[in-house]
């Protein structure tokens, strides 16, 4: 048989709910904060390694591409544990409505925007 249904491969005219971007942010918060624990143990190592060392991630540290990497860290950071917090309270069986669960989506957001624009003040 052959099904007859219509396919829209044009992914710019899909519109998302809050609820989609909230669970797909999570996701990739969560990819970013791998990549970023990498990057992260190896500055530790690299100033635990010697007072040299120590110096060079100090002085690298006071670059703003350095400060950049940090504030979507802290970014992602911020939004992977709204989102989680998010999560376990649905899992407990609250906001698992529709309403109920497009709210909490854009609240996580806005809670993490106001977080990101803090984690920048505090870095710059």
């Amino acid at each position: 048989m052959k099904k007859q249904r219509p396919v829209n491969l044009e992914l710019n005219t899909i519109s998302f709910p809050a609820t989609a971007i909230a669970s797909i942010l999570h996701r990739v918060t969560g990819v970013i904060m791998f990549f970023a624990m990498g990057i992260l143990m190896w500055l530790l190592a690299t100033s635990l390694s010697s007072p040299a060392g120590f110096a060079d991630v100090a002085q690298w540290s006071q670059t703003f591409f350095a400060k950049f990497i940090y504030w979507g860290i802290l970014t992602a950071l911020a939004y992977h544990l709204i989102g989680g917090i998010r999560h376990l309270i649905q899992d407990l069986g609250y906001w698992e409505e529709l309403s109920s669960g497009n709210s909490s989506a854009v609240i996580s957001l806005i809670l993490t925007g106001v977080l990101s624009v803090l984690a920048g003040v505090w870095l710059w």
